[in-house]
């Protein structure tokens, strides 16, 4: 294939895929407003359940719906006709997906739920199929046409099973009223799960805290910012309180300018308006301010005292960027 034709396939094969979501917009209708009401309101599990590309979609509707409050689990349809389907409680709630719903297992592993009582759902591309006919509760996922040039392979159709577990998932969500803070609970490991719940004070309480009084001389500032390796020191007054900021770039500009190295002190070169954080903030946030003010630390405050300094590398360090 020419670099033409290759680039040609992959975006009517992104076309095709896209369509066959657009088109599940018709199938939104009181089955899937029943559904969703019936697992807002369920007490068990909502139990997964397909063979082949299917399952594989089926898993990640689980993982999804675990990680938004909703618990689920899934059961490969092979595997629950030779034992797992003991994993079904009496409270659960059972989906089977299937493109054609004519699977030997799913035949099978449908009979099966049916004995034991528990609502079944199919998400199913076959309306005519017996898995749709027998099912409680039916999710049309019919698509015109796989991306699959020879209209075979499971493509478009696995692309819209996983599109609508996706809507069923952010309607729980919302029912729910699920918040970030519901969702860093569930993803704690991870760049995400920090971007949620790491605070300031977690990362700037394992630095040094440098600091250097008002008066304090030229070489006293250059001893505290090297010692303490953080390109700054906070500048205190009498009282303890945050008067300004020194950085290792005001030293060098204050150079440049042939200042009196003998006789300057903090207080004559100091920024009087240093950027802060407060120690409570969430670590993206102290991220998102030293990027709109292009620079590479904050002095971080509690109850409007100083605290401590926060640095780019820490962020670096934890994978928040």
């Amino acid at each position: 294939m020419q670099k033409h034709s290759i680039k040609e396939t992959a975006k009517n094969t992104l076309s095709l895929e896209a369509a066959s979501i657009m088109e599940l917009r018709e199938f939104i209708d009181e089955s899937f407003v029943n559904l969703v009401q019936l697992l807002h309101a369920l007490k068990g599990r909502l139990v997964i359940s397909g063979i082949g590309k299917s399952a594989i979609i089926g898993q990640k509707i689980v993982a999804t719906l675990n990680s938004t409050g909703t618990p689920s689990i899934f059961m490969h349809a092979a595997d629950a006709i030779h034992g797992d389907l003991g994993m079904i409680q009496q409270e659960d709630l059972v989906m089977v997906i299937s493109k054609s719903g004519e699977s030997p297992e799913i035949k099978v592993l449908v009979t099966l739920i049916k004995n034991t009582g528990n609502t079944l759902v199919a998400m199913v591309g076959n309306m005519n199929s017996s898995l749709a006919q027998r099912a409680d509760i039916v999710l049309n996922t019919t698509v015109s046409q796989e991306a699959c040039p020879n209209n075979l392979a499971p493509t478009s159709s696995t692309t819209a099973q996983l599109a609508m577990g996706d809507a069923i998932a952010v309607c729980l969500m919302e029912m729910k009223g699920f918040t970030t803070s519901d969702f860093a609970k569930f993803h704690p490991g991870g760049s995400l799960g920090k971007k949620l719940y790491l605070r300031v004070s977690d990362l700037s309480q394992q630095n040094e805290k440098p600091s250097v009084t008002e008066n304090s001389s030229l070489k006293e500032v250059i001893v505290e910012i090297t010692r303490k390796r953080l390109g700054l020191t906070a500048v205190l007054d009498e009282k303890g309180t945050l008067a300004g900021v020194i950085t290792d770039g005001d030293l060098r500009r204050m150079l440049e300018k042939g200042g009196d190295i003998i006789h300057t002190k903090a207080k004559d070169i100091m920024g009087i308006h240093p950027k802060t954080v407060e120690a409570d903030a969430l670590a993206v946030d102290a991220l998102d301010r030293m990027r709109k003010n292009n620079i590479t630390q904050l002095i971080v405050t509690e109850n409007k005292h100083y605290a401590g300094v926060i640095h780019l590398h820490d962020l670096v360090k934890e994978g928040i960027i």
